[in-house]
């Protein structure tokens, strides 16, 4: 239970930065768009992974005996990724406006990576309505709480959130091939 919290938090990550500088740029939201906005995020990390869980729930079985190094690969390359990405300042541009549409590509860009990581959900068969429900519960509330976030200490913790999630993300990927490996 724990790994999944772990997981959750990592890759809410993505939402929780964007959800900070959304914050930080449009400081006086309603209530009312900042609960939309968290539901969006949380929806589309929650979906994702069963996404991925069924895309990869086809081959599962002829890797299985790999899917240790698999879930090893995908998250430390997901890892890296969000590290790298904490160091590029890329939302400003991708701010402009607060449109149902501009929300939903935000949402479907963050969460691509839930997506790889329900296909790992698939090779070590994990219950991935209960998985997602929690990612998508965790990833609501961390954007609720990012956004009033924002609002008071603006941009300073977008890149910070991010180099959470990716650090997060390798060292999940460490574990399962340590496991995996039956070396812990």
């Amino acid at each position: 239970m724990e790994t999944l919290l772990l997981l959750a938090v990592a890759l809410a990550m993505d939402s929780v930065a964007v959800s900070i500088a959304i914050g930080s740029k449009y400081r006086e939201l309603l209530f009312s768009k900042i609960v939309l906005i968290a539901a969006v995020f949380g929806l589309f990390q929650g979906v994702m992974p069963l996404l991925g869980y069924l895309a990869g729930i086809g081959f599962a079985d002829y890797v299985r005996s790999y899917s240790h190094w698999i879930a090893f690969a995908l998250l430390t390359g997901l890892g890296g990724k969000m590290l790298y990405e904490a160091y590029q300042d890329e939302l400003d541009g991708e701010l402009t406006d607060l449109s149902n549409k501009a929300l939903f590509s935000l949402a479907l860009a963050t969460s691509i990576d839930a997506l790889a990581v329900g296909v790992t959900f698939a090779f070590i068969q994990t219950d991935i309505l209960r998985a997602s429900l929690i990612i998508a519960l965790v990833t609501l509330l961390l954007c609720l709480i990012a956004v009033y976030i924002g609002k008071k200490l603006g941009s300073l913790l977008e890149s910070k959130a991010e180099v959470l999630g990716g650090v997060i993300l390798i060292l999940l990927g460490i574990k399962m091939l340590l496991e995996g490996m039956e070396i812990v």
